[in-house]
Formats: structure tokens, C-alpha cells, sequence
């Protein structure tokens, strides 16, 4: 399989790696979970058409193999030595969210036999430490929910090994919750007119009609959206001429719920418009009234 970009899933037990994995299967790619790294070079001379009945090959590979993170760097050098070419993402998350998920699920964690919850969480991230910073693509999924991160994970299924045409996420949020640690480009909404004290719409969100009128019909709106749609039809073609094929833009405003999500269907008609291919999504507008 020469040619197309292998994709590692890799991160911390946890994280989010079979939601990944699960995204990437529903795009069309043959997936193989928990393969060795010591069996990658074997399993590449089988006889599989990744490229051609499938999208493409993902590996799930993590700490649950013991020799993971001793042989991983070595073995992927020498395949790519040999021609193979190879994408890393690296699925995240603080320890309070993976503290939080294993007491949910009372899952094992694989670095817990002799040890608490927490302490293998610390382990593990430390482990993991110098295989994160060499990744392609970190995605923190603390404050994503399952459909948000196979939104991300799709994204990036469709630009692997199609580095000609860029695709573009963007995202609504409320800064009360906090910043996307995984996007590229962060806006600031708060200036614009806010209809959270207007009684009449404070219980509408950015979807509903009379938001969007509110929101749009204003001055300071249209110049800011005039204006920041020229920096974005300046700025993608650079990120395109260097090669970027995934880009997360953020729109935030207080609580994520009116005019971040009425700027950012904006932003996505706009991207769509102009030949790019975008997808949209909320991730606090269920969160608050702001």
C-alpha cells in the first residue's frame, strides 16, 4: 500500500479512540484495532485493497499493547523509509473528564493493575508525552459529546491522502464553558447586539428565525461579517498552499447559544459558497440560555 496515507489512531486509554475508530469505519475505511506494532510491516503485504474497495486504512494502536510506545517510532520510520506514508491523531482529554468517564462506565484502565484510577492517568500521560507532540492532528475531546467528535473524525476521514481540497469545521461555543482547544482560528462575538436581553428571545436559539433577524439586521454585524469574510478568503488559500487539509474555525459568544450560532451558519454558507467543504456544529447551544 503505497501511496495512500495510513491513518494511527493513537491517545489516551479513554479519550474517545472507539468513537474515532467508529467514525472512520462509518467513512469507509478498513479498520483494525489493537494491531501490534511489531505485526504493521506483516499486515501491509496483505493483499487488501485499501485504497480501492475501502477510503482508506486507520490503526488503532495504543498502550494496550505493551510494546507500543517502545517500538512504534522505530517501525513507522522504517515503513516510511519503504515508501508508506502516515497520519497520527492523537485523541486527548484532561484527567477530570477521564477521571469522570471511568467512574461512568467502570471500565479498566490498562495501566491500573497495581494502582488507583488516577495514578494511571498521570502515568499513561506522561508515557504518551512525546507520541502526542509528534502527532498530526490533536483533538481534545474534555467538552466534546459522541456526535461532535464524529464530526471532527469525519472531517479528517475525508481529507486523508486528498491534500487538494481543504476541508473546514466550524464550530458555535460559549466562552463560559470554554475555549475548543482543538481549533485553528478563534473569533469573538461578544461585541455584537444580544438578544439574551430581550425577553421575548431569550428562550430562542441562533436556529430560530427571529434570532437570525435580530442578529443580522445590523449595521455592526454586516460590516464585522463583510470584513471578516475578506481575512477568511485571504487567509484559506494559505493554509491551503502549505498543505493544511483540516481546518477548525470557532465562534464564541457568551454562553454558545444565539449569536455564535447565527454567525457561524454564516460563516458555513459563506466556506460553502466559495467551493470549500464545510460542516457545522453547536457545541453549547443546549448548555445555557446564556
Amino acid at each position: 500500500m503505497k501511496g495512500p496515507t495510513i491513518t494511527v489512531i493513537t491517545g489516551k486509554s479513554g479519550s474517545g479512540k472507539s468513537t474515532a475508530m467508529a467514525a472512520f469505519e462509518d467513512s469507509g475505511y478498513y479498520c483494525v484495532d489493537n494491531m501490534p506494532v511489531a505485526l504493521l510491516p506483516a499486515f501491509l503485504k496483505l493483499p487488501i485493497d485499501y485504497g480501492g474497495t475501502f477510503a482508506g486504512l486507520a490503526l488503532g494502536m495504543d498502550l494496550r499493547e505493551k510494546e507500543f510506545i517502545h517500538q512504534y517510532e522505530s517501525v513507522l520510520k522504517q515503513l516510511t523509509r519503504k515508501g508508506f506514508r502516515f497520519r497520527i491523531i492523537f485523541i486527548d482529554a484532561d484527567t477530570k473528564s477521564l477521571l469522570r468517564r471511568y467512574s461512568q462506565t467502570r471500565r479498566k484502565h490498562p495501566l491500573a493493575i497495581d494502582k488507583s484510577i488516577s495514578d494511571a492517568i498521570d502515568e499513561e500521560a506522561g508515557l504518551l508525552t512525546e507520541l502526542k507532540h509528534s502527532a498530526d492532528t490533536v483533538i481534545d475531546t474534555s467538552d466534546l459529546n459522541v456526535h461532535e467528535l464524529k464530526a471532527i473524525i469525519r472531517q479528517i476521514a475525508d481529507s486523508v491522502g486528498d491534500a487538494s481540497s481543504l476541508r473546514v469545521h466550524v464550530l458555535s461555543f460559549g466562552f463560559k464553558f470554554g475555549l475548543p482547544v482543538h481549533a485553528d482560528l478563534v473569533m469573538d462575538v461578544r461585541f455584537l447586539k444580544n438578544p439574551y436581553f430581550v425577553e421575548s428571545l431569550r428562550a430562542l436559539s441562533g436556529k430560530t428565525e427571529k434570532i437570525r433577524t435580530f442578529v443580522l439586521n445590523n449595521d455592526q454585524t454586516c460590516l464585522f461579517l463583510h470584513k471578516y469574510f475578506d481575512l477568511l478568503d485571504t487567509l484559506i488559500p494559505q493554509y491551503e498552499n502549505e498543505g493544511k487539509a483540516y481546518l477548525t474555525i470557532a465562534i464564541g459568544c457568551t454562553g454558545g447559544r444565539h449569536r455564535s450560532v447565527v454567525i457561524a451558519r454564516e460563516m458555513c454558507d459563506h466556506l460553502t459558497a466559495s467551493g470549500y467543504k464545510a460542516v457545522l456544529t453547536h457545541r453549547d447551544i443546549d448548555k445555557s440560555r446564556e
